[in-house]
């Protein structure tokens, strides 16, 4: 029987160590520098930058999912983004992965929006097959380009008056 249920303060060493599985997975470990606390601010903060689920199969937890709400200028309406999807292997191929997905399929609806996006790395090819399966398309004419670090403490000190 799978669960989804909003992630609580409890589960926030759950939510870190499904964020490094997830690198793992991605080959992304040595980027992981978030703590708990970080993720207790992001999640529970005032405002709350974010929200996590946690999915449950028989009782055991088994994926969780971190989403936040953007907003579309040429729709209007706000959008929800899914920053992270994971299930683990053990799990997979149960629906746990669908479940998620169908359950921020819902929040954003409810909430009015008008679009539910996500990114993928080109080489994840069971992760495009499923999103595939859903019908998701890519959104192939369009670049993600990154600003952090270094790059980014060096653009917000060129603002005027800064």
């Amino acid at each position: 029987m799978i669960e989804i249920r909003p992630a609580r303060r409890a589960d926030l060493p759950l939510v870190l160590d499904f964020v490094r599985e997830l690198a793992e997975y991605e080959r992304l470990t040595s980027e992981v520098v978030a703590t708990a606390a970080d993720f207790e601010r992001a999640l529970f903060g005032t405002p709350a930058y974010a929200h996590a689920l946690i999915a449950s199969d028989a009782g055991v937890a088994v994926g969780f999912a971190v989403y936040f709400f953007n907003f579309s200028t040429f729709l209007g309406r706000p959008g929800l983004y899914l920053e992270d999807l994971f299930v683990r292997p053990a799990a997979r191929g149960r629906g746990i992965g669908r479940a998620l997905l169908a359950h921020l399929a819902g929040l954003a609806l409810a909430r009015g929006c008008g679009r539910l996006e996500w990114a993928v790395l080109d080489w994840n090819e069971p992760a495009i097959r499923f999103y595939r399966s859903l019908e998701a398309l890519p959104n192939a004419e369009w670049t993600t380009y990154r600003l952090s670090g270094a790059a980014l403490d060096r653009l917000a000190a060129s603002t005027p008056g800064a």
